[in-house]
């Protein structure tokens, strides 16, 4: 590996400097990316073509000198190999032919073999990773099975959340079962991703945050608890003379909205928790210790300012957290996904400040150790 920044960080060890990726890196912000969507045909095309999911996951990586690559693919993958027939409207964002909201379409419900139905994903893992050769980590990913469940039963986006939480509040002993089988396929899932070359995994709770207290942590947390309770967070990694060793492949969980309950994501057997920016990075250390790292959380809307002010933005977040000690790790992101009306101009900036300033703080906090 040539550049492991970013797996020392997650795994709380040292590094010079603080690693940096951005959700939803390979996306419509990039006018090569527009470009190869179009030449795919459709969103969906891109995501079941590997070759291309692969250039896509690159072009990012050809711009800035990122520290860790995330696959392409889309969250809702999972549900759609589950038969549901996911589509996208232009202007409305993925729909689903059909939905889950009662006991028959809830006992239909099966995980999907990973290396049958998904296999197209597992493809897009090995051929990134092989286009990678060493180069930085490929993280691997997957929906929270509470997420899914929303968009299942939602059959789409939502406002308000009305026929998942009817079912939540209504009947939880079936949406308990719902969760179960998904959780099992987000499991069988990432595995997959790991054992085709991931070496590092995340799970997106992108609607955790919807819920009340209390019903976070039985609807959505015991569940993504119960998957990376189920993943082989180990691989065999071969070096450049042959040698086989066993390694760490780090876990992230990420909870927009999830700031309340820190605590709790931070016992649930993960390695690092992403947080959103409505977070003080510099209290979450606090209250998490040495128990994880963290990963996070720079507001996507700095993103739209002038470099001048997207570069003080990123110190301030760098300054929150503070110098990494031993036992602690940073890796530095957004907030949420980046926007697809974001300057790439401004990606530079933030980049360029992540790296510099945050070597710079390393460099004054061993001088001030030494004297």
């Amino acid at each position: 590996m040539q550049n492991d920044t970013f797996l020392r960080a997650l795994l709380r060890e040292p590094t010079d400097h603080t690693p940096l990726w951005l959700m939803r890196q390979a996306g419509r912000y990039l006018p090569e990316y527009n470009a190869t969507r179009r030449r795919a045909g459709s969103f969906l095309a891109l995501c079941k073509t590997p070759e291309l999911a692969c250039e896509v996951t690159l072009q990012p990586l050809a711009r800035w000198p990122l520290d860790a690559a995330i696959l392409f693919s889309d969250i809702l993958t999972v549900p759609d190999a589950m038969g549901l027939g996911l589509y996208f409207v232009e202007g409305e964002g993925p729909k689903f032919r059909d939905t889950v909201r009662d006991e028959a379409a809830v006992a239909r419900l099966a995980a999907p073999d990973p290396e049958v139905e998904l296999r197209y994903v597992m493809d897009a893992v090995r051929t990134i990773r092989g286009a990678l050769d060493g180069r930085v980590p490929l993280i691997g990913f997957s929906g929270s099975p509470w997420t899914l469940a929303c968009y299942m039963v939602e059959g789409g986006g939502s406002d308000d959340f009305r026929q998942v939480k009817k079912m939540l509040y209504a009947r939880p002993d079936l949406m308990h079962r719902m969760l179960s089988v998904t959780a099992d396929a987000v499991r069988d899932y990432l595995n997959a991703q790991i054992r085709a070359g991931a070496q590092a995994v995340m799970i997106f709770d992108t609607w955790g945050g919807v819920l009340p207290d209390g019903h976070y942590q039985r609807f959505s947390l015991a569940y993504m608890r119960r998957v990376l309770e189920g993943l082989s967070l180990e691989r065999e990694e071969r070096g450049p003379d042959g040698s086989v060793r066993r390694v760490r492949v780090p876990s992230i969980v990420f909870t927009k909205g999830g700031g309340l309950w820190l605590e709790d994501i931070a016992a649930s057997g993960c390695d690092a928790v992403g947080l959103d920016w409505t977070v003080n990075l510099g209290q979450a250390r606090a209250r998490v210790g040495a128990r994880v790292a963290l990963q996070g959380n720079l507001d996507p809307m700095v993103l739209m300012a002038e470099p001048a002010q997207v570069q003080a933005e990123a110190v301030q977040v760098l300054e929150r957290f503070g110098v990494p000690q031993p036992g602690y790790g940073h890796v530095f992101n957004l907030g949420h996904g980046i926007s697809q009306f974001t300057p790439p101009e401004s990606v530079t900036a933030l980049v360029e400040t992540v790296h510099a300033y945050s070597r710079e703080q390393r460099r004054r906090g061993a001088a001030a150790v030494s004297r």
